[in-house]
C-alpha cells in the first residue's frame, strides 16, 4: 500500500478540478496558449487543451503541451462556490447535506454526489437537487460575466 500525504492528495484533487476549464497555459519559453484543458497525465502533468487559441489568434483544435515546458497554468473563470451551495442545499435539507471542502464534493443523505461537474444520483430526490444545482450554477455563471 503506497503513503500519498494529503498535500499531494490535494494538488492532484486541485489539479484534477481544472479539467474542462478554461485555462492559460505559459510555457517555459513565455508562449502562453488558452482553452479548455481536456485532461492531463499524472506523471508528467502534461496537459491536453481543445480549442487553444494563441496571443495572436491561432486556433488549435487539440494542442499537447509537454509538462516540463509548462511554467504555469491560470484559471480564467473562478471556481464554482461549493460551500454557498452546500449553504443552499441545507436551507432545503437541513441536517442532510454534508460539504468536503478538501474534496470539493456535497453529499446529501449520503446518497446523492454533488460535484462542480454535477450531479450524481437518481430518483426525485437527485431531481431536485440538479435542479437546485442547474439554477445555482446560471445564476453564479451570471454573476461572474458582469463582473
Amino acid at each position: 500500500m503506497a503513503f500519498v500525504d494529503s498535500a499531494t492528495r490535494r494538488f492532484t484533487a486541485e489539479f484534477s478540478s481544472l479539467v474542462d476549464k478554461h485555462v492559460v497555459v505559459r510555457t517555459t519559453n513565455g508562449q502562453s496558449f488558452e482553452g479548455v484543458l481536456l485532461g492531463y497525465e499524472t506523471s508528467s502533468y502534461s496537459v491536453v487543451l481543445k480549442d487553444a487559441r494563441t496571443p495572436s489568434g491561432e486556433v488549435f483544435p487539440r494542442l499537447i503541451i509537454y509538462g516540463h515546458a509548462i511554467a504555469e497554468i491560470r484559471l480564467t473563470e473562478p471556481p464554482l462556490d461549493m460551500e454557498e451551495l452546500a449553504k443552499r442545499l441545507e436551507e432545503l435539507f437541513p441536517k442532510m447535506v454534508k460539504y468536503a471542502p478538501e474534496a470539493r464534493v456535497i453529499t446529501i443523505m449520503d446518497r446523492i454526489r454533488v460535484t462542480e461537474r454535477g450531479v450524481e444520483g437518481s430518483g426525485p430526490l437527485a431531481e431536485r437537487v440538479r435542479s437546485i444545482y442547474e439554477k445555482f450554477v446560471e445564476e453564479w455563471r451570471a454573476k461572474h460575466r458582469a463582473a
